[in-house]
């Protein structure tokens, strides 16, 4: 699959906990904001999680966070989790390291908690609403490519 990159300034939104209300921290993209989602979940369901979360966190500016098959024993029944205390994504099995909900929505989690406390400050909608996002950039750009053939 062939995507095309629009290079211009965007705008990405990150809700960020400042007492007990909600704000938007701004950070600024240089691509454009759907090849570029729609890029990162094509790598992760091309097998290529390494270098979307690369990408994510050099968009993010935050660290690149380690990957781990298995899950810590507290965590029994979800397909996957992120512990802050080593920045780790960790995932049940290899098989959901192809699941770009999975990865997109632990990495939401990642970038959250990339401060200097390392305390917990993503919700599960909103890494929901994150994840859903990227998916459907990549289904948006896929029905376009797909109309084109």
């Amino acid at each position: 699959m062939q995507i095309e990159t629009v290079r211009f300034q965007n705008r990405l939104y990150i809700a960020h906990l400042d007492g007990k209300r909600m704000q938007k921290k701004n950070v600024t993209s240089r691509t454009s904001d759907l090849g570029f989602r729609a890029f990162i979940v094509h790598l992760i369901l091309d097998s290529k999680v390494e270098q979307a979360l690369e990408l994510l966190s050099k968009e993010f500016k935050v660290t690149v966070p380690k990957i781990q098959v298995g899950l810590p024993r507290s965590h029994g029944s979800v397909r996957g989790c992120y512990t802050s205390r080593n920045q780790t994504i960790c995932v049940i099995n290899g098989d959901v390291l192809k699941d770009p909900f999975v990865v997109l929505h632990e990495f939401y989690h990642h970038v959250r908690t990339s401060s200097v406390d390392k305390k917990h400050r993503g919700t599960e909608k909103y890494a929901n609403v994150f994840a859903e996002e990227f998916i459907a950039a990549y289904r948006s750009l896929s029905s376009i490519q797909r109309t084109k053939e």
